[in-house]
């Protein structure tokens, strides 16, 4: 007689299902609990949610934030503002990655910027390979409180060629923003909620504008962990959700695709999203905000921490891909 999930909650009554078990289902069962107990070991740490395939095998909220509270993803709305350029690409509202910002807003381009900046292309953005001083860091706080946060990036001196190194800065991807919402005729808010918010069936919260009212780029987006996973989910399963296509395949696929690598994790970053060797799609967030996928172990992850508190490579960044690598993926 086969083994039917009726069958098995029958003989778990009496006691006779556990040499049944498959060893897979053990082990998976003895990885969420290893995965819950870190998680609650973690001081920083407020959420962890993992789904394996359409199963929700981790959901832990030990601190003071659950589940349906918003969170501040910080960096991790780079990622979404990457799909987001993805989607204007396919709608031909930017014509091609290799279209220029003088051929695609020039209107944001002020009078004395740094020479080259109209040649910057949209892949040169996405990728943060600016080649201009970054706004990131220590040198966030003037930028955020300048009078014109696009003008204030375009006027950075230059320290590398367009498309060279990496240089990670948020002002990179706020200018990105602002190029979106010129290129579609839209508020970047506007945008996630049709073409993100909507077919996800999330609410993506109000955010931060600038002095010149482009929401923020890359930074200070508001999810709670549930709506995170949905995203992870369908990062997972290249760009669908619920039957849709919420962004396109092609697109996430290119995603995936080292372009370029960061200078202090290591990390290899695609199209807006980090990559590890081991095949984890990561967006990363200060504090140790993670949206994540395993797409060949069908996993999606999602945690939030405290987002006062920094996650270095080298601490809690690290103990967090630990913890992907070890007792998440074990759960595949």
């Amino acid at each position: 007689m086969p083994l039917t999930r009726r069958r098995f909650a029958a003989l778990a009554l009496t006691g006779l299902a556990v040499p049944l078990a498959a060893p897979a289902l053990l082990r998976a069962q003895s990885a969420a609990q290893e995965i819950a107990a870190e998680a609650r070991g973690m001081d920083q740490l407020h959420t962890i949610m993992v789904q394996r395939g359409d199963e929700l095998a981790v959901a832990e909220a030990p601190r003071d934030r659950g589940l349906d509270q918003v969170a501040n993803i910080k960096s991790c709305s780079k990622s979404l503002l990457a799909l987001l350029l993805g989607t204007a690409l396919e709608r031909g509202e930017i014509p091609a990655l290799d279209s220029t910002l003088a051929e695609v807003a020039p209107g944001l381009i002020p009078d004395d910027a740094t020479e080259g900046v109209g040649d910057l292309t949209m892949e040169d953005l996405v990728t943060l390979r600016m080649g201009l001083q970054g706004t990131s860091g220590a040198d966030y706080g003037a930028w955020v409180n300048s009078r014109d946060w696009v003008s204030y990036v375009l006027r950075q001196p230059r320290i590398a060629e367009n498309g060279g190194r990496m240089i990670y800065s948020t002002g990179t991807t706020h200018l990105l923003g602002a190029v979106l919402a010129e290129a579609t005729g839209t508020s970047l808010r506007d945008l996630a909620r049709a073409r993100l918010g909507d077919p996800l069936g999330i609410d993506i919260p109000d955010w931060l504008t600038d002095p010149q009212g482009y929401y923020f780029g890359g930074n200070e987006m508001g999810l709670t962990p549930r709506t995170m996973l949905r995203v992870a989910v369908m990062m997972r399963d290249g760009g669908r959700w619920d039957g849709d296509q919420v962004v396109p395949a092609d697109w996430i696929m290119a995603s995936r695709i080292p372009r370029t690598r960061s200078p202090y994790s290591g990390l290899d970053y695609g199209y807006g999203w980090f990559l590890t060797e081991d095949g984890w799609v990561l967006a990363r967030g200060y504090g140790g905000q993670i949206i994540a996928a395993l797409p060949r172990s069908g996993l999606a992850v999602t945690i939030t921490s405290d987002p006062a508190r920094p996650a270095r490579s080298d601490g809690y960044f690290g103990a967090l891909l630990d913890l992907l690598r070890g007792p998440v993926a074990a759960l595949a």
